[in-house]
Order: C-alpha cells, then sequence, then structure tokens
C-alpha cells in the first residue's frame, strides 16, 4: 500500500508539472528518497503512465486514459442524475438516445418500480421506425440518411398499430416540425404511448424520451412539454455529455 501510495504522489507531481520535471526534482517535492523515487518513476515508464524525455517526466498514454476514462464517468453520472430527477420530477421513465455511425443507441434509461421503462421486446436499433425515439432520431436527418437507414432496417409490423411501410413513415418524418415531439401511440408495444424531444448538436442527432402506460395518455403531451422545458435548462450538461 505505501509503493502504490508513493507511486500516486509522484504522478501527480508529475502532473502539476505541464514542462515535464526531473527525478531529483520529484523526488525533493513528494519526500522520497531519491532511489525510491528513481525505482518508482522507473516503474511507472515502463507500465506506460510515465514517460520520459531528456532527463524530464511527463505523463504518459496510460496516465491520459485513465484521465479520459475518469471525465467520461463523471459525465455518465451527470446524464444518469438528470435523467433521474426528470423521472421523479414528470413522474415517467425516461430516456436518452443517440443516432451514432448508422445505428439507434439507447445510451441511458432512468426507471423505477413506480415508473417502470418499457421493455424492449423488439431491438430498439432494428426497429427505429415503431418507437417514438427513432422516430424522432431518424426525423433529424437529411433524406438520403433516412433511406439508408430504412434499407438496413426496413418497416415491419410489430403492433397493429405501427406504420405500415417506408413511403408513409418517410412522409410522416417529413411532415415534423423541427423542435416539436415526436408521439407514438401503441406503435411499438401495445399497452404504451410515447413522446421524444429532438436534441440536435451540430451533426449530432439525439433526444430524451419519455413512456406512459396507455391509460395515462392524456399525460402524454403535457409531460412532454415540462420535459423539453427541462431540457432548455439543462442543455449544456446533455451537450457536454453528448459522447457518452
Amino acid at each position: 500500500m505505501g509503493s502504490v501510495q508513493r507511486a500516486m504522489r509522484l504522478l501527480e507531481t508529475v502532473a502539476a508539472h505541464a514542462c515535464g520535471a526531473p527525478a531529483k526534482q520529484l523526488a525533493r517535492e513528494t519526500g522520497l528518497a531519491l532511489p525510491t523515487a528513481y525505482h518508482l518513476l522507473r516503474t511507472l515508464v515502463h507500465e506506460g503512465y510515465l514517460r520520459r524525455e531528456k532527463g524530464l517526466f511527463f505523463l504518459g498514454d496510460a496516465a491520459e486514459r485513465l484521465g479520459r476514462s475518469g471525465a467520461q464517468q463523471k459525465r455518465r453520472s451527470t446524464v444518469a442524475d438528470t435523467l433521474a430527477h426528470w423521472r421523479d420530477s414528470i413522474g415517467a421513465p425516461v430516456y436518452y438516445a443517440m443516432y451514432r455511425d448508422g445505428e439507434i443507441e439507447v445510451m441511458c434509461v432512468s426507471a423505477s418500480r413506480q415508473t417502470p421503462a418499457v421493455e424492449e421486446w423488439a431491438d430498439f436499433r432494428e426497429t427505429g421506425h415503431a418507437h417514438a425515439i427513432g422516430q424522432c432520431l431518424l426525423s433529424q436527418l437529411d433524406e438520403d440518411a433516412r433511406r439508408d437507414h430504412l434499407a438496413r432496417y426496413p418497416v415491419r409490423p410489430i403492433t397493429p398499430y405501427t406504420v405500415r411501410d417506408n413511403d408513409v413513415l418517410l412522409r410522416r418524418l417529413a411532415r415534423t416540425r423541427r423542435m416539436e415531439p415526436v408521439v407514438e401511440r401503441q406503435e411499438y408495444a401495445v399497452g404504451t404511448v410515447c413522446a421524444a424531444v429532438p436534441i440536435t448538436v451540430g451533426t449530432t442527432a439525439a433526444t430524451v424520451a419519455i413512456s406512459l402506460p396507455v391509460h395515462q395518455a392524456d399525460r402524454l403531451m403535457p409531460a412532454a412539454h415540462r420535459l423539453q422545458a427541462e431540457i432548455g435548462r439543462h442543455l449544456g450538461s446533455l451537450t457536454l455529455s453528448i459522447s457518452i
């Protein structure tokens, strides 16, 4: 444990020197004996946590990967906390999804025993035509990208309420107003209604969505507009987390 603590002190001290630092300076600043500092520095260089150039030590690739991983986890935690707050305040499960590399990806779902999420009984990636999340993401794409997606994942019946063919879906998507929530009623799951709010950051299409049991359908649009207002207030944190 002592060696780990000393190694961590060395890493922290190196990180404080953007232009690098020699072993003697690092030993002095960490209070380590020079032979101990040399031994730990050599080990950290060998493992990739430090690199040595012209007698100076800098953070290595492994340490930088740890930093990026920590920042990514913090962004994910921020999104999860935000979705949980909306879930509790709106009284509905909340979903965060993106369109990335030609695929629909549900990045985070916040649900509870009181507000259960929709069961993914048919693959979300393959059934974007049927659920509000997919329709919202597809509505943010250009015509060519929509057709490319539907060529790979063509429209097929999911429930009696699902859109019936590609052309009907494309016409619906073309009519979708840019910042309006996208709504589907029992198209993906009988007994469930959903609404998805579009979020466009640069060329990235994203959405935050909610679902409700069909007997609460009258709550859907008020809840969607409340969610849209909440997103407007927290768009900065979502924008920073767009790549989680």
